[in-house]
């Protein structure tokens, strides 16, 4: 009878002891997926041109609201083909929005799914005086333009990396300038609509 209750209370203490160690084992959790989200036509306006004095409102977007934002916690803002940072100081341009962040981008030529690894901080730029973080005109910056059909097209390849206005990172890519982003735009394709992806990250300092 001893032998049965010793036996009984042995199996006892190691199914309590394996009970034990699963509920005491270090849960491990898995690596969250970032999503890759596209904004679909962004419409950024401009008055004057064609060597008239150029004007008008930026539209400001932020990454982590995923929205066109009127407030003071946008990342990037739009005008025409123009974009600027929320971070730096005022590049002296008309309308220009004030700048309250420390925002400020990094260009990098690869595949966007490639882009793992933040850039080295020495890498990122902001806007200053007569200066683009994103550079203006056709190859500097994000487009090229054709002069023969008055398009404007965005460089394949060309990623920018952004610490957003309060620190945390963002990576997109410009897909089209044009109203619901045709593949083939043409003379009848209205502009000044932007459709890009991007990737926003709050949880990590050194990637996405």
């Amino acid at each position: 009878m001893k032998t049965i209750f010793l036996k009984l209370s042995v199996l006892a203490l190691f199914l309590s002891l394996t009970s034990c160690d699963k509920d005491d084992a270090p849960k491990v959790e898995e690596a969250s997926i970032l999503e890759i989200k596209t904004f679909n036509n962004l419409y950024a306006p401009q008055t004057g041109g064609q060597g008239q004095p150029v004007g008008g409102e930026f539209t400001k977007f932020s990454f982590s609201e995923n929205a066109i934002v009127t407030s003071d916690s946008w990342d990037i803002a739009f005008r025409g083909t123009t974009i600027l940072v929320n971070g730096g100081t005022e590049i002296g341009i008309t309308n220009e929005p004030l700048k309250t962040g420390i925002a400020s981008v990094s260009i990098v030529n690869d595949v966007f799914e490639n882009i793992i690894n933040f850039p080295n901080d020495s890498s990122f730029l902001q806007d200053g005086v007569n200066t683009y973080a994103i550079a203006t005109g056709s190859n500097n910056g994000w487009y090229n333009y054709n002069p023969t059909t008055n398009l404007v097209l965005p460089l394949a390849g060309k990623v920018f990396v952004v610490k957003t206005h309060d620190g945390n990172y963002a990576k997109f890519e410009i897909l089209s300038y044009y109203q619901d982003a045709p593949s083939n735009p043409d003379q009848n394709s209205v502009g000044r609509y932007f459709t890009f992806k991007f990737v926003y990250q709050s949880e990590s300092e050194t990637n996405f």
